[in-house]
């Protein structure tokens, strides 16, 4: 008779903790195989989730989740957590249109305490949801696993500074999946942490402050050192002893054996903040992650035997081709050109700018902050450094895009990856607000392509620019497969073109929206209107003498951007109202993002929700002149 699947009984966690010690092992079989079936059908993050199937049973198997609040950082790692925690049936529309979340969603699952889809965040919160239990009286841990990764950023070591120094109950989980331990040393590494992380050990520990805290405070200090120290000497926790935080490490995190005694004494630890460190190796138990440079992080459909991934079958460049491949020319020319980014090498396409020329690359891992300044001292020495950061990335940095770059009125180039709606990541990884806050900045110049040669142009624009700040913005996804020219020549700046001339309506688009226009201006033929298109380019400077000549010739203009509000519009607006330049024949109307935050769906849908397709500039138009398609 066969045997039913353990992880067919596992609905909830409270099932899981049903089970036998002995059964987690095959359990970890199963849901690693399971995990490695979904995500070839739906894409997503694999490396992250395969690193952690043993971590993520641990943890729902020894804390009573969701009493005990666990948080993840960042949410790549959790869909074995959802497959435990009562989603399992809808992993099948993973990232999908009204389906799951890849990322930590509070609206989705009790057992989601926080959501995390930006690294970086799981120690801060963790800490605010500890103090919040404890003014309430509360019991019950909190949990926060945190990647290498997300450790490299500043917010993470503000939060364990102000962790220690509050002596606050908190259990962190660093995932070190960037270290290996060879059986011997990660045999006696699990005894070690075993001692000090038990219940003997500690309470000798708290008997013996007790003792000294009646001793002079030259030798309370002397004597917390030593033991500090010691315990820092064969753990190597020292960094985090000093931030006031108990360390438990490092353990191998795919091992129960380890795992599970070592997670029980921390959970019934006194000890004030706890960091545990455990080692997993990313795409653990799927052979084409394990040797894949990117251990899988992000995969489209892929066919499991062989691990290839099935893409679009295009010959069209990607935006992010695009600009890779022409930064990596004008940097030829150019030897002051820098290439910075934030741990998104490949995602940015500067690894192709890491291969040629390794010493003007930098990334900075994943933080945002110190890259935009960082790129800031450089300009100042006179170098010409491309920042390169998903917009919703950049939006980390702010202050220091402000006080650092655009006070100082330094040539930082920001190429701005990612910009506007991005599909199956969904509203955290979208790019809606990059227009409205970098062209509110004094001393910038903001554009955006509509193609991508108009791309390739404004990288070679921005390697010429020297009088400030400089970015530019383009999409996820392929371009529109346009010829490029031998030579590709800088864009005046400030300076828009006229992409067809009609009469009577305008279509003024900042972006690659404009393909869509191109589509609406063929249904609106049909229905026997004239329309002018118009590539605006920049957003800051505006092309004002273009915009007054537009509005001396057509009666209805219709601006279009993929941003919020507060941006391209609102600059046209201000222009036309400001100057006196609006009469009463002229009617003005603008399409941008709505005023909501789009969940993940396939981009085409994404528009369509967000009323930017060509269907819907279809119908503003024929509402503008009252006539019905």
């Amino acid at each position: 008779m066969r045997k039913t699947p353990i992880l067919d009984r596992i609905h909830y966690p409270c099932d899981l903790r049903k089970l036998e010690e002995i059964d987690l092992g095959p359990l970890a079989d199963e849901l690693r195989t399971e995990l490695i079936e979904i995500v070839s059908k739906t894409g997503g993050h694999l490396g992250a989730g395969l690193g952690v199937v043993e971590l993520t049973i641990a943890l729902h198997y020894i804390f009573d989740t969701p009493d005990d609040k666990l948080i993840w950082d960042v949410g790549h790692q959790t869909y074995p957590h959802k497959i435990l925690t009562g989603r399992r049936k809808l992993m099948e529309r993973l990232r999908q249109g009204d389906g799951l979340s890849g990322f930590t969603s509070r609206s989705e699952s009790e057992y989601d305490t926080f959501g995390a889809a930006h690294s970086s965040t799981s120690i801060s919160s963790s800490l605010g949801i500890s103090v919040a239990r404890n003014l309430s009286l509360s019991e019950g841990n909190v949990i926060a696993v945190i990647g290498d990764g997300a450790m490299s950023a500043g917010m993470a070591y503000e939060a364990m500074n102000n962790a220690g120094s509050m002596n606050n109950r908190l259990i962190v989980i660093l995932n070190d999946n960037d270290m290996s331990i060879a059986p011997p040393v990660g045999a006696m590494s699990a005894y070690l942490a075993k001692l000090i992380s038990g219940g003997a050990y500690t309470g000798i520990r708290r008997y013996v402050k007790k003792i000294i805290s009646h001793l002079p405070k030259r030798i309370r200090q002397s004597i917390s050192k030593v033991e500090e120290y010691s315990r820092g000497f064969f753990t190597g926790g020292t960094l985090f002893e000093e931030l006031g935080f108990y360390y438990v490490g490092p353990i191998d995190g795919h091992n129960f054996k380890h795992l599970l005694p070592i997670l029980r004494n921390v959970k019934n630890s006194k000890e004030g903040p706890i960091l545990l460190h455990i080692v997993t190796q990313k795409g653990k138990g799927y052979e084409p992650a394990e040797r894949s440079a990117d251990k899988f992080h992000g995969v489209s459909k892929f066919d499991i035997p062989t691990g290839n991934q099935i893409k679009p079958n295009t010959n069209i460049k990607s935006y992010t081709d695009t600009f890779s491949t022409e930064l990596v020319k004008v940097a030829k020319e150019d030897n002051k050109i820098i290439a910075i980014t934030a741990a998104m090498p490949s995602g940015t396409g500067l690894d192709k700018f890491a291969n040629l020329y390794p010493e003007r690359y930098f990334d900075v891992g994943i933080a945002e902050q110190h890259a935009v300044t960082f790129a800031a001292g450089l300009a100042t020495e006179g170098y010409k450094p491309f920042c390169s950061i998903y917009s919703t990335f950049l939006q980390r940095a702010y202050d220091q895009v402000v006080h650092d770059v655009a006070i100082q009125k330094l040539p930082v180039r920001f190429a701005v990856d990612r910009a506007g709606l991005v599909g199956a990541d969904g509203a955290t990884h979208a790019g809606s607000f990059d227009i409205t806050y970098l062209a509110s900045l004094p001393n910038f110049t903001v554009m955006a392509p509509s193609n991508e040669l108009e791309l390739a142009r404004m990288v070679v624009t921005a390697a010429d620019y020297n009088e400030g700040p400089i970015a530019f913005r383009y999409p996820r996804g392929n371009g529109i497969g346009i010829e490029f020219p031998n030579e590709i020549k800088p864009i005046t700046i400030g300076k828009g073109k006229i992409v067809k001339q009609g009469e009577d309506i305008v279509l003024l688009c900042y972006g690659t929206l404009i393909k869509e226009c191109l589509e609406a201006d063929i249904a609106l033929k049909k229905l026997g209107f004239n329309i002018t298109i118009v590539d605006a380019r920049f957003v800051k400077p505006l092309d004002e003498e273009m915009i007054l000549k537009l509005i001396k010739n057509h009666y209805i203009l219709i601006t279009i951007e993929e941003g919020s509000i507060g941006g391209f519009a609102s600059h046209v607006n201000n222009f036309l109202i400001q100057g006196n330049h609006l009469d009463s024949k002229l009617k003005i109307k603008n399409i941008f993002l709505p005023d909501i935050f789009l969940q993940q769906d396939t981009q085409e849908n994404q528009y369509i929700k967000a009323g930017l397709n060509s269907h819907s500039i279809v119908d503003c138009v024929t509402s503008m002149t009252k006539i019905d398609r």
